[in-house]
């Protein structure tokens, strides 16, 4: 289980998550930010400063958001471990 940054966060893009992360494990894609679940250690600092309630911890997301999990998988989908977001950048992805 991890945390997963739902579309509520599209063209939001707010930040206060990324500089509240201790791990650096928020990126930015195209229009929104992503969790990468392979980095994040699930402490819930993000969730709780994020203005737009974008974020969720996986199991507490309502049915019909749970699709955001395998969407925020299949971001990180074959990157695996990327060593923070600060040092490896923009995500290659349109969403």
């Amino acid at each position: 289980m991890t945390y997963v940054i739902t579309q509520d966060c599209v063209d939001q893009m707010d930040r206060s998550c990324v500089r509240e992360c201790p791990v650096d494990c928020i990126y930015e894609g195209g229009r929104q930010l992503f969790i990468n679940p392979n980095e994040c250690i699930d402490c819930g600092a993000c969730e709780v400063v994020c203005p737009h309630e974008a974020i969720a911890y996986e199991q507490d997301l309502p049915a019909e958001k749970q699709s955001e999990v395998d969407r925020q998988s299949a971001v990180f989908a074959g990157l695996g471990k990327l060593g923070g977001a600060r040092k490896y950048g923009p995500l290659p992805t349109g969403s």
